[in-house]
């Protein structure tokens, strides 16, 4: 990087490969450095409220000191970046490389690809578009570019016993193949997860996220699913999401138990903290 943006200036990594390969866990090594004002694009992610892209709420609630900006901001914000500010552009696999307006600016070109296309001198798209071929995930890149279905679930609630026989007919083909499935759920113990699949690689990844518990009605906070593949059945999918949702009344019965839950533990730790002071003392 610094060989780009000599004398401590903006800095600007474009990212682009194709789906489930690793971009923005490539990216987001690199979103913990608070030398930095750091901010990320993912171009064409959408910015509506009820379609929120995973990959912008993922970055924005895993590392809340990266300013996450969207399409309409970004032109501006590009043009006016402050000294020694790092901007990574996530690239959609559904883009044209070479119709990007980002291609025009001094900036380093990363293309994540499968391990043995890292390896090959002979020209693919990737070697023609990027100045760094990074080896990502040991996957099949797609043939042909494949469908790309979002779905948004803000303020639906799911108990985790209904979402893994959801998400194992949805990655096993119930509604078309699918290559590629991430998605933020919210669970009934106040907890959201990140939750990604891919395919060739092994199950289905949980992540907890690190957000304060949603215990008290809906939760607000933004959560959606996104599934690549072919001939998918979106409406068919969408439905099954919806009534896989825990309903108002069992929602609230789940919620009232862990509030008690956590509040008899919360108890529990105090007396022990407090005898164990008194022992001290």
């Amino acid at each position: 990087m610094s060989d780009l943006n000599p004398l401590g200036t903006p800095g600007i990594t474009l990212v682009a490969g194709p789906p489930g390969i690793g971009k923005t866990t490539w990216i987001s090594q690199f979103l913990s450095d608070s030398n930095h004002p750091l901010f990320y694009l993912c171009p064409g992610a959408g910015t509506e409220t009820s379609t929120e892209a995973i990959d912008r709420l993922r970055v924005g609630y895993c590392f809340p000191q990266v300013t996450v900006i969207d399409d309409s901001q970004a032109a501006d914000l590009l043009m006016n970046l402050p000294n020694q500010a790092q901007v990574y552009i996530e690239v959609g696999f559904h883009l044209d490389l070479a119709a990007l307006p980002f291609n025009e600016l001094p900036c380093r070109k990363v293309a994540i690809v499968p391990p043995e296309l890292a390896q090959l001198t002979a020209q693919s798209e990737w070697h023609s578009w990027a100045n760094e071929l990074v080896a990502g995930n040991n996957i099949q890149a797609p043939n042909n570019i494949p469908e790309f279905r979002r779905m948004a679930l803000t303020g639906q609630v799911f108990d985790p016993p209904s979402l893994e026989v959801l998400l194992t007919e949805i990655t096993g083909g119930a509604y078309g193949p699918v290559i590629r499935l991430k998605g933020i759920f919210e669970l009934p113990d106040g907890q959201a997860f990140y939750i990604d699949f891919v395919e060739g690689l092994e199950g289905i990844e949980y992540t907890e996220l690190k957000l304060v518990r949603s215990l008290k009605g809906r939760p607000t906070r933004l959560s959606g699913l996104e599934v690549v593949g072919h001939s998918l059945q979106q409406t068919a999918m969408a439905e099954t999401l919806q009534a896989s949702c825990l309903s108002d009344e069992l929602l609230t019965q789940y919620q009232r138990q862990y509030r008690q839950h956590y509040k008899a533990a919360q108890s529990t730790d105090d007396k022990t903290t407090n005898q164990t002071e008194e022992s001290v003392a």
